[in-house]
């Protein structure tokens, strides 16, 4: 946990020129600091708290560093519920580096990644979702992600966490206070509906992990893998969603034997795009072994774009693909080198109404509607009102914690002892309480806060 007796400080925005510069300082001794950086002391009629204030920062001889603007926020009423004084001068490498080094030499220490929005944390400003949205808006590459974490950070997701939290504590009192009466459990169980209860908290998490995993899309993304035989078109495709000549394209089979890795950018969301080798039998040692990395990346990946040649005679070779990739992600057919088609604009017509997608990597027609069918899966064709900033650690404690929920169900169901309930129970609760901290290990806050930017 971090050593709030320490007055930390850090430059706060992004290194380089520009117009203004800031250093923010928390703690104790920010406001002393502040004293002798200015000559004036903050709070006092010449410095008030939370107004702006045109000052001269001082070096230890007395010289002129900079002059800028001075705020200061006295706890607890700031962004870590410490002491804060921000300093705005000019924004040049130079001068934040001279007037940097003046504040640690008064007292202060380099703030880690993240410092300050960990104290954020520890003093009960923001709980652990918020602070993570705080990164995931300043990471954020589109405007759907941004809202996405402005909700958080707004506290719409810790708001029902924390009640369905409330509803399981309840649940875990009923049960825990049911077992001083063991002769009459079942009927304890029975009468207080603890069964639907934990069924409607279920649902519940249900739309949670909906809504969540939008927000997680949103901001990692996803990973595509485009999977087919040996000359369909796949690196041909690539190419054209990536705008530019990632992949060799040639009429030889087994061309591609690696993965060819692009990541692109569809309004913003990031979008991992794997090229893999054709799927084929071989005696070829290397591109036997890029089949193998193939079908790896077909099982790792969010989506998997399953290429044939229209016109071809592939429904048993289709067949066979089907079922070579993993039939727990989603798979989107596309029927390339429609350009050689005679019915061309029929089958482009197609993509209205189609589940398939028919198109030209060549020519890129049809391509569009891929596009548009990606953005559909991403969420980028919604207004993502309802979606969270959220991170893979907080899909799986979801999931955790509904997994622990239907165990409890199962637990009623089959009239097993009230002290498995309750553990399911505890185990629910812990699990839900990790997404917002209220049950969270050191090592967890050390991880998440060392991923920030530092002065924030």
């Amino acid at each position: 946990m971090v050593e709030t007796n320490d007055t930390i400080a850090a430059i706060a925005t992004p290194p380089g020129r520009g117009g203004i510069g800031i250093i923010r300082i928390s703690g104790a001794k920010a406001a002393v600091i502040a004293k002798q950086l200015v000559g004036k002391k903050p709070g006092e009629q010449d410095l008030k708290a939370r107004e702006a204030t045109f000052c001269t920062f001082l070096g230890e001889d007395g010289s002129p560093i900079d002059t800028g603007i001075l705020i200061y926020y006295p706890q607890p009423a700031s962004y870590t519920g410490e002491n804060v004084v921000e300093l705005q001068g000019h924004g040049g490498r130079v001068v934040m580096s001279m007037l940097l080094d003046r504040v640690l030499s008064l007292g202060a220490k380099q703030a880690r990644p993240g410092e300050f929005t960990e104290r954020a944390f520890v003093n009960n400003k923001i709980d652990l979702v918020q602070a993570e949205a705080v990164a995931a808006l300043i990471d954020s590459v589109s405007s759907q992600a941004a809202r996405s974490a402005i909700r958080s950070l707004e506290g719409e997701f810790s708001k029902n966490i924390n009640s369905l939290l409330q509803r399981l504590i309840s649940l875990r009192t009923f049960v825990e206070s049911a077992l001083d009466f063991p002769e009459e459990e079942i009927d304890f169980i029975q009468e207080a509906d603890i069964k639907e209860k934990l069924s409607a908290c279920i649902k519940e998490i249900d739309t949670m992990l909906a809504q969540a995993r939008q927000g997680a899309m949103l901001r990692e993304g996803l990973k595509l893998a485009i999977i087919g035989s040996p000359n369909v078109g796949k690196s041909s495709l690539l190419n054209r969603l990536a705008g530019r000549e990632a992949a060799i394209v040639s009429t030889t089979p087994g061309t591609t034997r690696d993965i060819v890795e692009e990541n692109i950018l569809i309004e913003g969301a990031p979008l991992n795009l794997l090229d893999t080798a054709g799927l084929r039998d071989t005696k070829d040692d290397v591109e036997e072994e890029g089949i193998k990395r193939a079908l790896n990346a077909a099982n790792q990946a969010d989506i998997i774009l399953l290429i044939t040649e229209y016109g071809q005679k592939t429904g048993r070779e289709e067949q066979r693909l089907l079922e070579t990739i993993p039939k727990n992600v989603k798979t989107i057919v596309v029927r390339n080198k429609v350009d050689l088609a005679d019915n061309k604009n029929e089958l482009l017509d197609k993509n209205k109404h189609s589940t398939e997608i028919f198109l030209s990597a060549k020519t890129g027609e049809g391509v569009d509607a891929l596009v548009q069918q990606l953005k559909t899966i991403m969420g980028l064709n919604e207004t993502s009102e309802d979606s969270y900033m959220a991170r893979t650690r907080h899909l799986n404690a979801l999931l955790r914690t509904q997994e622990f929920l239907t165990k409890g169900v199962q637990s009623t169901e089959d009239k097993i002892s009230l002290e498995l309930l309750a553990e399911d129970l505890r185990m629910a609760q812990e699990s839900l309480g990790t997404i917002t901290g209220s049950f969270v290990a050191d090592d967890l806050l050390g991880e998440i806060f060392s991923s920030f930017c530092i002065g924030k």
